[in-house]
Formats: structure tokens, sequence, C-alpha cells
């Protein structure tokens, strides 16, 4: 997943200068192509939101999301990408990255599911 300044930035704060860093919840998001570093080509319409997800403790450089997440009543798109938000609107983008196995077209009014375990975000 690519990360963003807004996160690269906290990170680095607080490895580096001992300045404190906590989310306190992560917001996940779909994108129609690549959202870059700053969460571009977020899906829009329907009643797409973004979704609260929990992860696991990391461990070995790695964590994945602990609950099925789902967007219900989508609008009719190519989903290619998920991104990771510090806000349910607006907020900073932190990361985003390519699904596996390709891009998946959605009808609308579709339920989108990731199931727990799918989402994982690692920092090498």
């Amino acid at each position: 997943m690519a990360m963003s300044y807004a996160l690269a930035n906290a990170l680095l704060d607080a490895y580096l200068s001992a300045v404190s860093y906590s989310e306190t919840q992560m917001y996940g998001s779909l994108h129609t192509a690549d959202p870059g570093i700053t969460g571009a080509n977020e899906c829009t319409g329907g009643s797409y939101g973004r979704q609260t997800i929990e992860f696991d403790s990391a461990a070995s450089g790695a964590s994945a999301n602990t609950n099925q997440e789902e967007w219900t009543s989508m609008p009719a798109c190519t989903i290619s990408h998920v991104g990771l938000w510090d806000a349910a609107t607006v907020g900073n983008f932190m990361q985003g990255g390519a699904i596996t196995g390709g891009s998946k077209t959605v009808n609308s009014g579709d339920t989108v599911r990731l199931a727990a375990g799918d989402l994982d975000v690692t920092l090498t």
C-alpha cells in the first residue's frame, strides 16, 4: 500500500522526534483507480461511504482487518484499489493499494464485502 505524506510525517515524527502519535480509528475506502498518496479516485454515489475498520495487533511489520467489512447500496463502478483514512469524511488519507486479483465490477445497489483478514497492511 502506498503511504501518504500525512502518515509518513506522523510516523517519522514519532520515531525520530519522540512526538506522540495515535490513531483512534481507521476508515476504509474504495477507489476506481490508483489513489496515489492523496486518496484520489474514491467512489461516489449510491449509499457509498467509508467503513470503520478494526485491525489486529501488528506482527512482523504487518496487520490485517479483524472483521468483515461491507459497503452497501454501491453505485455502478469498477473498483481497483482500497484506501485507509483517519476520518469517515474528509480527513487525511493514510495509505492505499491495489486489489489483489485485479479490478472488480460493481452494479448499482450491490454490496461489496471484504472478509476478515483480507486487508493486509505492511510497513517495510
